[in-house]
């Protein structure tokens, strides 16, 4: 019967010392796995004013969907043949960032008019790498306010720019703009004519600052030319009586407001009542000593 060499029983206990770690550090390494990690990318132009994309990132985690703050974004334009980096964005705590199109003339453009951008995450430790692809064209919401026969009036005019030809049969909506929400006004679904014009009576009496009304003319979401937001500046508005009677010394006033008579007559109550205990206690003195 043979028997194990000393020798290589050593050595098999120091090959086994210095490997496992090693092995242990590659299972646990193939046991984590990284999160898959989706993007969502939504165009937005107000018209005369700025053109973005609202980007936010989010990840399965725990069995919830999460926002995933502080991944760098690249956004890339590119067309089959060429591709510009435009630059980088970076998630908020929700996850989400807004990236400002200064000029869209930057931007390249493939032959039907589209706008193709690929916005990537080239992957961390925790999360794998993503893209997401986003392609609109641009679109132009032509606006104008008029009165006729006492009745008030806003017109939109929707465009392709890059073919420089309206858009017929086309939804939008129209809103008044207000300080937390938008209030919509007119019908539900107002689609242009085949001068891709919407027609939209503006009622009366809609409070606001000095009788100035912002309308909105918006294309919301939509699959070619993403969303499309035109400001009508008006003066359709009935102006609002500010109540500043907060500031005058009235009953419902605060504290500091308080009217003037009732500090007058809480204060003689108060000193008269005080002066009648005052009385009665000399009185009692002087009886006592009597």
């Amino acid at each position: 019967m043979k028997y194990l060499n000393p020798r290589h029983l050593v050595l098999f206990i120091l090959l086994s010392v210095f490997i496992s770690p090693l092995l242990s550090q590659k299972l646990e390494a193939q046991d984590k796995k990284k999160i898959k990690l989706r993007i969502k990318a939504d165009y937005t132009k107000v018209i005369d004013h700025s053109s973005f994309i609202d980007l936010s990132t989010i990840a399965k985690i725990n069995k919830k969907n999460a926002g995933i703050a502080n991944l760098n974004l690249t956004i890339i334009s590119k067309t089959d043949d060429d591709e510009v980096e435009l630059g980088q964005a970076t998630t908020n705590h929700d996850g989400k960032v807004r990236f400002l199109i200064n000029d869209l003339n930057k931007l390249l453009k493939d032959t039907l008019g589209f706008y193709n951008l690929r916005v990537k995450f080239m992957g961390d430790d925790s999360f794998k790498k993503a893209s997401k692809t986003l392609s609109f064209k641009d679109a132009h919401i032509e606006t104008k306010s008029f009165t006729k026969d006492s009745v008030n009036y806003v017109s939109a005019t929707l465009k392709d720019v890059h073919s420089d030809s309206v858009l017929t049969k086309t939804s939008l909506k129209v809103n008044v703009e207000r300080l937390f929400k938008s209030l919509p006004i007119g019908e539900q679904f107002n689609y242009t004519d085949e001068n891709g014009t919407i027609l939209v009576p503006i009622e009366r009496g809609i409070p606001c600052i000095d009788g100035k009304l912002v309308i909105e003319v918006i294309l919301n979401d939509s699959d070619d030319y993403g969303t499309v937001k035109a400001l009508v500046n008006t003066t359709f508005g009935k102006s609002a009586v500010i109540d500043n009677s907060f500031e005058n010394r009235t009953l419902w006033s605060p504290r500091n407001k308080t009217p003037i008579f009732i500090l007058i007559f809480a204060n003689l109550l108060i000193f008269t009542i005080w002066g009648i205990i005052i009385y009665l206690i000399t009185n009692l003195f002087r009886i006592n000593k009597s």
